[in-house]
């Protein structure tokens, strides 16, 4: 029997895995991305993204990272590239705060490895946050930083080392299912293929296939700030975090550029999108101010005054669940996409759950609180 030829429709980090894994079944894979592999016009860019384990969003997703983390080094290995670094990850805020007490919550009934810090302790181990008293820290050891950019390239590489064809430059003008697959347009060229996964990252609704998915694109603005101390905000010596706090949440990461540390805050507006060419290639000084006074009030070790800003953008459900499963409507195509921010951690595990719906129409993973339907379901309901 001939191989199953199957279209990849985007190759941020979620497409570029799950073309490393159909190659590696032996599909015949076709990868089309509009721009050229490891850009910054989606969710997959940015330097650095958090892999934690003790999860806020639920315990289902537990064994999932775990495998994820597997075959985080498993293309470590292949692609001969560092992507991951375990400097573990601190969820800090008030004890009672919803996010703080989940992450607890996860961390107990999983049986994971974890530490709660008091204030006092927390703040002796970790001097480059500021606590307010009776904030707490709760310490995943099994958390780390990743490198986006290299990441997509390198699961590119091992894909096309499997026998994939990478496309870049090629946006899909027209996708249409056929009686046997569907129909690829695009750099003027007609594909036919007998599966298509697509994996649009923000922009599902800009193919006719995923219009009526219900993802939001929005904007995503991180800031780096200069540490006063490097190497007090190197990966060996602070971790990722996520701060929790009334004035000025955001998620937190160690210094990887050798000057500086990231922050994405949580508390000011992420603006919703309608066409990848609205996404604004900056932010506004009173944005920067706004960043800078979150920095100033619980960051002590920075000159709280960003030295980079950088917008990037993000696909929503109206669950922040993401959507993975069988596009609604289709015999011939999956769908991943609505990741929600929290979907790059997961992306090699989210690959191989793709690359099984599209060779065998199931999977061994649960990912029953993902199913594209959901939204349709909840619409017969009501």
């Amino acid at each position: 029997m001939s191989s199953p030829r199957i279209a990849v429709v985007g190759t941020g980090v979620i497409g570029a895995m799950t073309a490393w894994r159909l190659a590696l079944r032996g599909a015949d894979v076709l990868a089309f991305d509009t721009h050229s592999p490891g850009h910054d016009r989606g969710a997959s860019a940015g330097e650095s993204r958090i892999f934690r384990t003790a999860y806020k969003e639920g315990p289902a997703y537990v064994p999932l990272l775990q495998r994820a983390r597997e075959m985080w080094r498993e293309l470590e290995r292949s692609a001969d590239a560092r992507l991951l670094t375990m400097c573990g990850g601190l969820t800090i805020g008030a004890p009672d705060d919803p996010d703080v007490a989940a992450v607890r919550r996860c961390a107990e009934q999983q049986h994971l490895d974890h530490e709660v810090l008091g204030t006092a302790e927390a703040r002796r181990r970790y001097p480059q946050h500021h606590l307010d008293e009776g904030e707490v820290m709760l310490l995943d050891p099994a958390a780390g930083v990743l490198r986006p950019e290299p990441a997509v390239q390198a699961a590119l590489r091992a894909a096309e080392s499997a026998g994939a064809r990478v496309l870049p430059h090629h946006p899909v003008a027209e996708a249409v299912e056929t009686s046997s697959g569907w129909r690829i347009s695009s750099g003027g060229e007609t594909f036919e293929v007998d599966h298509a996964i697509f994996a649009p990252g923000p922009w599902a609704r800009g193919l006719e296939p995923l219009r009526q998915l219900p993802v939001q694109p929005r904007v995503i603005t991180a800031s780096w700030f200069a540490a006063r101390d490097v190497a007090a905000h190197e990966p060996d010596a602070l971790p990722i975090a996520i701060r929790r706090h009334p004035e000025a949440g955001f998620s937190c990461f160690p210094a990887l550029d050798g000057a500086s540390i990231k922050i994405i805050p949580h508390h000011l507006p992420r603006p919703d999108l309608d066409r990848p060419e609205d996404l604004p290639r900056g932010e506004s000084p009173e944005w920067a101010r706004a960043a800078g006074r979150a920095a100033e009030r619980l960051l002590p070790g920075v000159v709280p005054h960003p030295i980079r800003i950088a917008t990037y953008a993000e696909g929503f459900t109206p669950d922040e669940h993401a959507l993975l499963g069988a596009l609604p409507g289709s015999a011939n195509a999956t769908v991943l996409t609505g990741f929600s921010g929290h979907g790059f951690k997961l992306a090699p595990v989210f690959g191989e759950i793709g690359t099984d719906l599209a060779l065998t129409g199931t999977t061994g993973h649960d990912i029953a609180h993902l199913a594209p339907e959901r939204f349709a379901e909840a619409a017969d309901v009501r």
